[in-house]
């Protein structure tokens, strides 16, 4: 016991009079937004000391010297591990640390090492590879978009849904019976409601330039204000703004069935020959479809919902399935920005099934080198 407590106060001695590098060296954590450091500890010093491996090494923090100290960390003298990350700091303040030793009679604590404070680096180097899948990503948009601003013809594999479009408008046409559209239940943040006015634009131009009428029933106010102006739009592209009338485009109701209901009753009266369904939709979408089924409309489809979907393809003609919906503005509209933008990403996604498929050649033969080339951290 006595060698024991000679040893800790030779211990206690050097980290008192020794060098504050040579016991801890604390720098910035690299790569992070200023939250974090870290603290390496000289395990030279420790040598002496293996025959007290049963007593613990303690990290402690303050944020003066003179204030009272907290354990951040702790390890044995014998722990071969050197490095302790700090990662509760705040940017605005700085620290002392100090270690601290303990036995079952005595604490001993060594010299405080500080100020010191974490810093907000500018640039992540460890998410190089992301920067570069941007910048790749941006050329090959752009690329395709400066192509399609210049007339280039930029193939589209066909979608029997969009197709069906341009049918399902001229039958409403030749029928002289009004077209059904619906957005859902969706509010015009969602990204199908979105995507389900741009499609809006795209048809009320068409039926503007024929003269067929287009009722849009609706389940929210501002989804309302958006789609009369939207089919506005259309009607002054197609150079009819005057046919153009706002009373086909009205607020129902909020409620979700009390919504599917309302038109329900519209379809039964109005008797349309086209549904077309783009957007949000829940527990309604078969109630809707069923009804539009019934009295023989020609119906298309698209939603979000995997599980909705479900209830469209056993119910309507035509279904846009996953990103369709997302694309089908740029295959109606054949705008060459959005164009443009949908044959970027298709190439981007050979370009990472390539890469997901080469990646896992190379790690089964074991090398790894490549994966790490596209791990973010």
């Amino acid at each position: 016991m006595r060698k024991c407590a000679f040893v800790i106060i030779i211990f206690l001695y050097s980290l008192a009079t020794a060098d504050q590098v040579s016991i801890l060296d604390i720098k910035d954590y690299p790569n992070d937004t200023g939250n974090a450091l870290v603290i390496r500890i000289n395990r030279a010093i420790f040598e002496g000391l293996q025959e007290i491996k049963s007593d613990s090494l303690f990290l402690q923090r303050a944020e003066s010297p003179d204030s009272q100290f907290s354990s951040i960390g702790s390890f044995s003298i014998g722990d071969t591990s050197s490095t302790f990350i700090d990662r509760s700091p705040a940017r605005d303040k700085e620290y002392f640390y100090r270690i601290s030793m303990a036995d079952s009679i005595n604490t001993w604590s060594s010299a405080v090492f500080g100020p010191y404070h974490p810093d907000e680096n500018w640039y992540n180097f460890e998410r190089t590879n992301v920067l570069l899948g941007i910048i790749l990503t941006g050329l090959i948009v752009a690329f395709f978009i400066i192509q399609g601003r210049r007339n280039r013809e930029l193939y589209l594999r066909p979608i029997a849904g969009l197709i069906a479009v341009d049918e399902a408008i001229g039958r409403a046409t030749e029928m002289g019976k009004p077209i059904l559209y619906s957005s859902g239940r969706g509010g015009i943040q969602r990204p199908a409601t979105i995507a389900s006015m741009n499609i809006l634009g795209s048809v009320a131009e068409k039926v503007a330039r024929y003269g067929t009428p287009l009722i849009f029933p609706n389940n929210d106010p501002l989804v309302t204000a958006v789609a009369q102006e939207v089919v506005k739009e259309g009607y002054t592209k197609a150079g009819h703004a005057d046919s153009y009338n706002p009373n086909n485009i009205y607020f129902v109701t909020d409620s979700q069935f009390g919504y599917a209901a309302a038109v329900d009753g519209i379809i039964l009266r109005e008797r349309p020959a086209t549904n077309l369904f783009f957007g949000t939709f829940e527990a309604e979408s078969l109630i809707l479809a069923e009804t539009g089924n019934s009295v023989g409309a020609l119906q298309i489809a698209g939603t979000d919902s995997s599980i909705q979907m479900a209830f469209f393809i056993v119910s309507c003609d035509y279904v846009l399935i996953g990103e369709e919906l997302f694309a089908a503005s740029g295959y109606l509209s054949r705008d060459p920005q959005v164009v443009g933008t949908l044959k970027g990403s298709d190439l981007l996604k050979m370009i990472i099934t390539v890469l997901l498929i080469v990646g896992s050649l190379l790690a089964i033969f074991g090398q790894s080198w490549f994966v790490n080339l596209l791990v973010t951290k």
